[in-house]
């Protein structure tokens, strides 16, 4: 009984692992057709958008059947797939325009059908032990993301301080960041832009504040649990300070988060390396320096010229 049932959900994972392939090579090779045949209305953000899920249901299938069908947090991936689709087809419903309200309808109803398959596959699954726990869901099992990176910047270390406290300054170089509001004594409030455009927010503490390290953690409920900490010393040679960041966080979905952000382009290192040419161009310069091309390539700083910044960090 024990092997049948576990033949069954086996099957079922593989099923929704061909159709997440099958379907996401229909949005990518013909959304338009697909976007009729939902009844979004053919236009290109739909166009756009739909050849971003082809790539996310591609990349989904591909790791479900390369786990062997048998990882359930790929399949729970599927689940918030599901429901970001729902979302998506919701809000066309109620759009005026060239939206087909019965194909909507449909459509709507056949994603909340696999919806429910993709819950019952990810349920189903067992944990390594052979032994579900007493939800069906597989015990949580945190994949952290650490990123640690060093910049030289030339500028006193108790200024790069002084810039970097300024929590407003930190959109201004962080890219991906849009806010940071203080909420009073150590907590504030973040509002970041995560893959594909989606916003994540979260409370955070300073649990560390002095001109030589400043240290914070994300407090209950936040929608990615996140640490870090940020290091200001003496460059060797009198060249300024060094400047070193390590961060830590708890992407929703783990591996299957960490994959799919590389997919779109946000891969975390790469992110932060941008973050901290970007400051240290600010800091050095007053302003972040636009290459051609490619806005992760910096242009040469001008020498730091001592006294207060160009970028306005307090002293």
């Amino acid at each position: 009984m024990g092997a049948q049932q576990r033949n069954a959900e086996s099957t079922l994972a593989k099923g929704l692992g061909w159709f997440s392939v099958g379907l996401g090579l229909a949005e990518l090779a013909a959304p338009a057709s697909v976007a009729r045949a939902i009844g979004v209305g053919d236009d290109d953000d739909a166009r756009t958008l739909l050849r971003t899920y082809g790539v996310r249901e591609i990349a989904n299938g591909v790791a479900i059947l390369g786990s062997g069908a048998h990882d359930p947090e790929w399949l729970w991936t599927r689940v918030a797939g599901d429901v970001l689709d729902l979302a998506t087809m919701g809000a066309a419903l109620r759009r005026n325009g060239r939206t087909d309200g019965r194909k909507l309808a449909i459509g709507i109803a056949s994603v909340a059908g696999v919806l429910v398959a993709d819950v019952m596959a990810a349920r189903g699954l067992k944990t390594g032990n052979g032994r579900a726990n007493v939800t069906g869901f597989r015990p949580r099992q945190r994949t952290s993301i650490r990123v640690s990176k060093t910049f030289t910047i030339n500028a006193p270390p108790d200024e790069v301080y002084s810039f970097w406290r300024q929590l407003d300054n930190l959109p201004r170089f962080m890219r991906h960041l849009e806010s940071v509001e203080p909420l009073g004594g150590r907590i504030s409030h973040w509002v970041a832009r995560g893959p594909a455009g989606l916003r994540v927010r979260w409370d955070a503490e300073m649990i560390e504040d002095t001109p030589e390290r400043i240290s914070w953690r994300s407090l209950d409920r936040a929608d990615v649990p996140n640490s870090g900490t940020v290091e200001f010393s003496p460059a060797p040679g009198g060249r300024g300070t060094e400047l070193r960041v390590r961060l830590q966080y708890d992407p929703p979905g783990g591996k299957a988060a960490k994959w799919f952000a590389k997919l779109f382009g946000e891969e975390p290192a790469q992110q932060l390396y941008d973050d901290l040419r970007r400051v240290k161009s600010l800091i050095e310069t007053g302003e972040v320096a636009r290459s051609r091309g490619s806005s992760s390539v910096v242009q040469p700083a001008q020498p730091y010229s001592g006294g207060r910044s160009a970028a306005g960090g307090p002293r």
